[in-house]
């Protein structure tokens, strides 16, 4: 399980200009349990191509984090923070954000099995996999749909209902980055976490909402030009609830938020 945070901008700024300190502080701190690596995509103009950064460091201790997050600026860009799920490597392949053919993608959640996943993938996508993740499974299954959609947002759209009929139980939240958007899925609608997590996380001086709520997305708008999205357990914005089972789609060049609902794929 992971935490996110995207930020979408009328001009370029950097996460902690976007968000404020304090915001950003309590979201590093959630790396006291996330702290399996974590990553950070960004454009530099609503048209741009993302750019990847990620780490298998723990973001608390590690200074490359800090300059990524206050020297970057973009119009657009997703901040990742990593839980592994039992089994899997903490390395740069397993990281989010992926990128691939011009798209950035962060996911919180786990698809298991992985089998009924891979046997949506072509070949040529399961060949094209650089780590082990249903993470990057995912990923491939959406830029699969692109292929045949209109839009990313649409093809997003199709690619989780697709896995919602599949996986039921599965949180399949996720950001996406690229063709002039910053893309969020909402979509965990039977999710819990499991009772060792829950009791990792209960031990620790964190907000009760980061366990209550673990899998939910919000939205807020700091100001006119920030739309900002983001996993519960920090940040004292005005939050508000993203509804279920949605995608919803913020477009960077003016800011303006549309949201559909998952069909039938």
């Amino acid at each position: 399980m992971c935490r996110l945070l995207g930020v979408a901008s009328a001009t370029p700024v950097t996460v902690v200009d976007a968000v404020g300190e304090a915001v950003l502080k309590d979201f590093v701190a959630l790396a006291k349990v996330h702290g399996d690596g974590w990553g950070l995509a960004h454009v530099d103009d609503p048209d741009g191509t993302p750019e990847v950064r990620v780490s298998a460091t723990n973001a608390l201790d590690d200074p490359h984090f800090a300059a990524a997050t206050s020297h970057i600026a973009g119009s657009g860009g997703i901040t990742h923070l990593r839980w592994a799920t039992e089994g899997l490597a903490v390395i740069p392949e397993n990281c989010h954000p992926f990128l691939t053919d011009g798209i950035a993608m962060a996911h919180n959640g786990s698809i298991k099995p992985l089998e009924p996943l891979d046997e949506l993938l072509t070949p040529e996508a399961r060949a094209g996999l650089r780590g082990t993740t249903d993470s990057e499974r995912y990923f491939a299954l959406i830029r699969q749909h692109r292929a045949r959609t209109p839009t990313l947002a649409e093809a997003v759209r199709r690619a989780v209902s697709q896995l919602r009929g599949i996986y039921p139980r599965a949180s399949l939240n996720a950001l996406v980055l690229g063709e002039g958007h910053l893309i969020a899925v909402h979509a965990h609608a039977q999710s819990r976490l499991p009772v060792d997590d829950i009791e990792t996380l209960s031990a620790l001086d964190l907000p009760a909402e980061h366990v209550e709520d673990y899998f939910a997305l919000r939205i807020a708008r700091p100001d006119s030009d920030t739309v900002v999205i983001g996993s519960t357990g920090f940040g004292d914005l005005d939050w508000q609830a993203l509804a279920p089972e949605t995608v919803t789609a913020v477009a960077l060049d003016d800011l303006t938020v549309t949201s559909a609902a998952l069909g039938s794929g």
